[in-house]
């Protein structure tokens, strides 16, 4: 009997010293796109199907789109802080005035593209905006390469074309630009912009290349309009891949570097490179199938620069009211989107 029990205890006292040999884990994956969008078919699925390789099968992930945990977009952030989703996927400025220092990728023609521009975001979250996420496990900040202007029944060339224009934004930064330009900036879900543009609420929407097939976008508008290549876009969305915290810190240290090696920098690329061939492809489908891509001439691109300029000086009084560097976070955030 003191055999057994002896033999019972230090199984026991193995299993506590040596979680790693047993444990399993499966990430709830939360985020407000499609299933087919490429956020989870070419980025969060791949990434997942490494974590299941390299862990030899003991980390899954199970996904939830389009919200189906429940709640808007800009709640996400929460779910993942309540443990609702082990890890979501959504944007920063859904949750206006949440995370403001990263709002500086976000401004007025800083995004050129999705790979340079994601590098920059998390250049950027790394040297200013770490404190802001500290409650979470941050596995990667980008970009989505910059938003077109995709419009129904009018194209955008110069600043003029902008008057009287009724385009959904996806940020607060979208809708401060939009409006310094001219337009009417409206605010709603990615799921209801179609919809909204086929009943003539809005004229049209302001979005990355990515959400254009999966949202069906491209059934409603025939004009899109963006920079001439190596420009940068009236604006852009950063994103975030967030993990709850304490599901992050629960799990075996072995675990961990497989989720912290396949994170970081090297996520952030593949989200980069996805985005910009995404966008090629897209804009290849929409002209295949009639629609207009419209690229903005130097001249009109400078105008409206110019007309954009005071939504950046307004955002960095913005930040210094709120104790934050305003002029520093803007200027670095240019910086960094030109390396």
């Amino acid at each position: 009997m003191q055999r057994r029990l002896a033999a019972l205890a230090l199984a026991m006292a193995a299993s506590v010293g040596n979680p790693a040999a047993a444990q399993e884990v499966t990430l709830k994956i939360a985020h407000f796109l499609p299933s087919a969008a490429a956020a989870q078919q070419m980025v969060l699925e791949p990434w997942c199907a490494t974590l299941a390789q390299e862990s030899s099968g003991r980390i899954a992930c199970q996904f939830y789109p389009a919200m189906q945990l429940g709640g808007t977009p800009g709640q996400l952030a929460d779910q993942a802080l309540r443990g609702v989703a082990d890890i979501v996927w959504t944007a920063p400025g859904y949750s206006a005035g949440r995370f403001p220092a990263i709002e500086a990728m976000e401004l007025p023609f800083v995004v050129r593209d999705a790979a340079s521009g994601s590098r920059a975001a998390w250049n950027f979250y790394e040297q200013y905006a770490k404190q802001e996420f500290s409650k979470y496990k941050v596995l990667a900040v980008h970009v989505d390469g910059g938003v077109a202007l995709h419009t129904s029944k009018r194209a955008i060339a110069s600043l003029g074309d902008f008057k009287g224009l009724k385009l959904r934004t996806p940020t607060r930064m979208a809708s401060k630009t939009l409006a310094a330009l001219g337009g009417e900036p409206v605010s709603m879900p990615p799921g209801q912009v179609t919809e909204a543009i086929s009943k003539g609420v809005v004229d049209g929407a302001m979005g990355a290349w990515e959400v254009v097939l999966p949202t069906k976008l491209d059934e409603v508008t025939q004009y899109h309009t963006q920079p001439a290549a190596g420009q940068a876009y009236p604006a852009a969305t950063v994103l975030v891949l967030l993990m709850n915290r304490q599901k992050y810190d629960g799990l075996a240290p072995d675990l961990k570097a497989v989720i912290d090696r396949n994170s970081g920098p090297a996520l952030v690329e593949r989200f980069g490179k996805v985005w910009d061939d995404v966008a090629a492809q897209t804009q290849a489908k929409v002209r295949a199938a009639g629609g207009q891509v419209v690229d903005i001439g130097e001249a009109d691109l400078g105008a409206m620069k110019n007309a954009a300029r005071a939504v950046d000086t307004e955002w960095r009084a913005e930040m210094d009211k709120k104790g934050l560097d305003g002029t520093k976070l803007s200027e670095a955030a240019h910086a960094l989107a030109r390396q």
